[in-house]
């Protein structure tokens, strides 16, 4: 049999296809927008073809304005495609001493700011208009509710919403500020916001691993250790005990994967003699199998945001690659080239949330690396090389990537923009590893 899952990742997990946010549903007052806001239009902005707009978030006053005029800057510049000016807690910041939120289109101009970002704090959240620099107007307005209670979770969360919309507004793009990352440290399953804060604990006792997101907002699965062997258990991300996959009580039972639409689940399980891919309906009923590994491991299940595919782990050839294939089994295809030798192994796909690419890791030289390789063409491309890469899982903008690095001695969680190259530490505690990234709270998908 092929040793396909390492044990120092046994069992291992591909990230999952990223869904709504832990407390998503209590949220949903606190996400609603004024009713003249135009959500999916970007905005005439001028500036540079090729260059990252400059954007100002210019100071708040009132009640917590300081933190809201922070979390707006930094999730700006963490969404990678605006160039934010002065951003706060920066030496940048410097050069907007004495700039408070009044409006000023030629020190703006002065400054290289093709937008300047107003908020207003209000009696129910924040008021938020957007000015064309060049133009000198106003080009975007809306009030934004924010929970009562400032520097909370939600508020956090509410603001980070904020953020998204505005990026939507200057790009076109929504941002990603307002999701969420699972990840495994030291066998338990935890969740922190995508900016790093408010990690916490949410798995029950017992070695835990393989953590995934389901459409429903607030559901996860992830496996667990248990007298039997390793089982699926499925539970609500705010609290309350886990329900385990009646299917999954013998044997290896690893890597869950939810479908797009919630309905079923995909998972690895294993006896004795390899490891096959099965498929369970979560209303009922018993598993399918939809692989026939003839002893070989197949492993990390990974649905195209279609639903219709699943990218996959398999030794099926003496080594590990990633393959692609309908989702009833049929039309097995082999995605990742390879050269014979020692070095052949490619593993933990995630399929990107437009469909257009498959990230996954690559042994080079002995060292684990972050590929990405194009399903239009299948051109291959390497996206890191400093330490040991692994486990990658896209956000819902499809650039941006959370994975497991070694580079600062120990394994974190970095955050790599996939255009630019620019990486972040997500995680600080050593150990971090095995990230799923939800979809934004705001707009489902």
């Amino acid at each position: 049999m092929i040793a396909l899952i390492r044990s120092d990742l046994l069992p291992a997990r591909t990230p999952r296809l990223c869904f709504a946010l832990a407390m998503a549903l209590c949220l949903a007052p606190f996400m609603s927008r004024a009713q003249d806001t135009t959500h999916a239009v970007r905005i005439g902005l001028t500036y540079q073809p090729g260059t990252k707009p400059g954007v100002i978030v210019l100071a708040v006053r009132g009640a917590w304005g300081d933190s809201i005029q922070g979390i707006i800057a930094r999730d700006l510049d963490y969404g990678d495609r605006v160039e934010v000016i002065g951003l706060p807690g920066t030496p940048a910041a410097s050069s907007l001493e004495g700039i408070g939120p009044g409006v000023s289109y030629p020190l703006w101009k002065s400054l290289n700011a093709a937008a300047a970002v107003q908020a207003t704090v209000t009696s129910s959240g924040v008021h938020v208009a957007v000015h064309d620099v060049t133009g000198r107007k106003i080009v975007q307005v809306a009030d934004f509710p924010l929970p009562p209670t400032g520097g909370s979770t939600e508020w956090r969360l509410a603001v980070h919403g904020v953020a998204d919309e505005v990026e939507q507004w200057i790009t076109g793009t929504r941002g990603v500020a307002q999701t969420r990352i699972l990840f495994v440290r030291g066998g338990r399953v935890y969740v922190v916001d995508s900016d790093g804060f408010g990690e916490r604990l949410i798995s029950d006792a017992g070695l835990s691993l393989s953590p995934a997101w389901a459409p429903d907002g607030h559901t996860i699965s992830y496996s667990v250790l248990g007298s039997r062997g390793w089982s699926i258990v499925t539970k609500d991300v705010a609290g309350g005990a886990g329900h385990t996959l009646p299917s999954t009580t013998t044997g290896l039972n690893t890597t869950p994967a939810f479908s797009p639409n919630g309905l079923t689940l995909a998972y690895s399980h294993g006896d004795e003699a390899g490891t096959d891919l099965m498929l369970v309906d979560l209303a009922g009923g018993g598993p399918r199998r939809i692989t026939v590994g003839h002893g070989s491991d197949n492993t990390s299940p990974e649905f195209s945001p279609n639903g219709r595919r699943i990218a996959f782990t398999s030794g099926r050839a003496g080594h590990p690659e990633v393959y692609i294939m309908d989702v009833d089994g049929s039309n097995v295809e082999l995605l990742t080239p390879f050269n014979f030798g020692d070095q052949n192994y490619r593993s933990n796909p995630d399929w990107a949330p437009d469909a257009q690419h498959i990230a996954f890791e690559s042994q080079i030289g002995g060292i684990f690396q972050i590929m990405v390789i194009s399903l239009r063409d299948r051109s291959v491309k390497q996206l890191t090389s400093e330490g040991v890469n692994e486990d990658p899982a896209w956000a819902p903008d499809a650039r941006h990537l959370v994975f497991t690095s070694s580079r600062t001695g120990v394994k974190q969680l970095f955050i790599l923009d996939s255009e630019s190259g620019r990486a972040r530490q997500l995680t600080h505690a050593g150990g971090a590893r095995l990230a799923a990234w939800s979809r934004s709270l705001g707009h489902g998908r």
